[in-house]
């Protein structure tokens, strides 16, 4: 697929070029289209990383990098379409191969470790973090660091990590997130919950954190609703969590009359709290 841009460009190319000598105007030229060829196969790589199909994302790559085995920014696209596409097992070998490259960057470092984190191999991970200099301070490298530390249960290296995550980007809620869950696993819910609500407040549509405040709030027995943007969908929901955080505390009439309010609230039948009031009945 060319674009527009390209054939300004080409014209500009051939136009400067029109005054070389006979003998080696053919070759600045084919340098030239070359280079131009190059500029418009970037910005397609990236429209295939951010806009187009995962699969669709993985073949174009994949058939790029086949015909140009020593182009890394190819070897790179294939490796992030993979993880995109969810094929980790494939996204692992990938990355490494990125990593051998002598372009290679301390990002793709981060990328690979990512990869290996999301493939389950945490102790991989957790060398490739080590050998990347403490002066690539990245959100993302601070992120999986902090992951690491939680996998290893080193809490206040956890926490550092996180800490510093946050301040290194403008879109925290995600992070906030893990770090709340974080303290929720350790037993300490009223912590989890200050963070779940911070996290909400950075992203409103995050339901994964809405839910994570209602277990945290259910872990301490609140069991009212908090103040937060939701939809009528999820309003049942988030009672039906509840519910669940009540019954498990062994407040079973508690967790009863939340089922029966995710029932009536869902504007539609709902039926997983129809099955645990059913469960509870019998």
């Amino acid at each position: 697929m060319r674009h527009p841009f390209t054939v300004a460009l080409c014209a500009a190319a051939l136009g400067a070029l029109a005054g070389c000598d006979a003998p080696s105007g053919g070759n600045e030229v084919d340098r030239a289209l070359a280079d131009i060829d190059v500029v418009d196969e970037t910005n397609l790589s990236d429209v295939m990383l951010s806009a187009a199909d995962p699969a669709e994302a993985v073949r174009y790559f994949q058939r790029a990098a086949e015909q140009n085995p020593d182009r890394l920014d190819l070897k790179r696209g294939l490796a992030k379409s993979l993880v995109r596409a969810g094929r980790t097992t494939e996204a692992v070998p990938a990355w490494e191969r990125v990593t051998a490259d002598e372009g290679a960057t301390h990002a793709d470092a981060v990328a690979f470790a990512d990869a290996l984190i999301r493939a389950g191999d945490w102790a991989r991970a957790e060398e490739v973090l080590d050998a990347i200099p403490p002066t690539h301070e990245t959100f993302r490298r601070y992120r999986l660091e902090a992951m690491v530390a939680d996998a290893n249960e080193e809490w206040e290296t956890a926490d550092s990590f996180y800490e510093t995550a946050v301040g290194l980007t403008t879109q925290p809620a995600g992070v906030l997130n893990n770090w709340g869950y974080s303290k929720l696993t350790r037993g300490a819910p009223a912590e989890a919950e200050r963070l779940f609500a911070q996290a909400i407040r950075q992203d409103p549509e995050l339901f994964t954190a809405k839910n994570n405040l209602v277990l945290a709030r259910g872990a301490q027995g609140k069991y009212t609703l908090p103040v937060i943007p939701m939809t009528q969908t999820e309003r049942a929901q988030l009672l039906h969590t509840l519910g669940l955080s009540a019954v498990k505390r062994g407040d079973v009439a508690t967790g009863e009359g939340l089922f029966r309010d995710a029932l009536e609230t869902h504007p539609q039948y709902y039926e997983p709290a129809a099955r645990s009031l059913a469960a509870l009945e019998d």
